[in-house]
């Protein structure tokens, strides 16, 4: 398949350049798990999942949602241990590969190519748990945007329903290199530049020029998820290393945490 090279004027809502070149990039999607085999940062969010999502019981076989779920690395697992299971993902290369590795594992799931601002073919109250990982939520461009995904995966939710979701501190540019550098620089920016808000980064990434991440303060992410009516239960605050959660995280863990990993309730009524 050739690439879809459309202009900027046709992109779906939230979605840059950058991650419309990324989704579509078929080197990406095939060497997506060996570039990645060695994350830390799998190997946790994938234990703070076992630990939330649970298998039912008397032949009731739980949704599992996953938005933005890559190559299937954190939905595959919760298959094979008895859920069932939709993946979603902007890119179709991206979904080929799920459905590869599914079929060779003799499992069935769901795949859904779609973009998480126009989740509107998926049914309300659908999904007992949901996750949106490695900091797929970041990667919308634009505050309206983020916040009509985070609407959607409340909507498919179930009351109680649970989600997880992973994002990058805005505040942990301190310690990068350059990165106080890019702080100031992105506050000034944001004030004068209307496509520019606080947080918004660009950058080179496994060959896509452009990149687009936003990273999140605390207190920015927790109000967007109390207004699409999920409730916080558990939050991880995630160490330099990402490989496990940050020591005493009481002290200015909102400046030194590389980022978090949050557990929502979807709220009843």
């Amino acid at each position: 398949m050739s690439p879809d090279h459309r202009p900027e004027w046709q992109l779906p809502p939230g979605v840059t350049r950058g991650l419309w070149d990324y989704a579509d990039n078929e080197v990406v999607a095939d060497d997506y798990d060996n570039y990645f085999a060695h994350n830390k940062l799998f190997d946790l969010d994938e234990q703070l999942i076992a630990r939330h999502f649970r298998v039912g019981t008397n032949g009731n076989c739980k949704l599992v949602v996953d938005l933005g779920c890559g190559t299937g690395r954190a939905l595959l697992p919760l298959i094979r241990r008895g859920f069932r299971g939709l993946a979603i993902d902007l890119s179709e290369r991206m979904l080929r590969v799920v459905r590869t590795k599914a079929e060779q594992d003799g499992l069935s799931v769901n795949c859904l190519q779609a973009n998480l601002t126009q989740l509107d073919g998926v049914v309300d109250c659908a999904a007992d748990y949901a996750m949106c990982m490695f900091s797929t939520l970041g990667m919308i461009h634009g505050k309206n945007n983020r916040q009509q995904a985070l609407n959607h995966i409340s909507r498919i939710l179930k009351p109680d329903g649970v989600f997880v979701l992973h994002v990058h501190n805005y505040w942990y540019n301190l310690y990068d290199p350059g990165g106080p550098w890019w702080l100031l620089k992105n506050f000034v920016l944001s004030a004068f530049d209307r496509d520019m808000e606080r947080g918004d980064k660009y950058f080179h990434y496994r060959g896509v020029a452009n990149m687009f991440l936003h990273v999140f303060t605390r207190s920015e992410i927790s109000r967007d998820l109390r207004l699409a009516g999920l409730q916080i239960s558990d939050v991880t605050l995630i160490d330099r290393s990402r490989m496990r959660p940050l020591q005493l995280p009481w002290i200015l863990g909102r400046l030194r945490a590389n980022g978090w990993i949050f557990v929502c309730r979807k709220e009843r009524g």
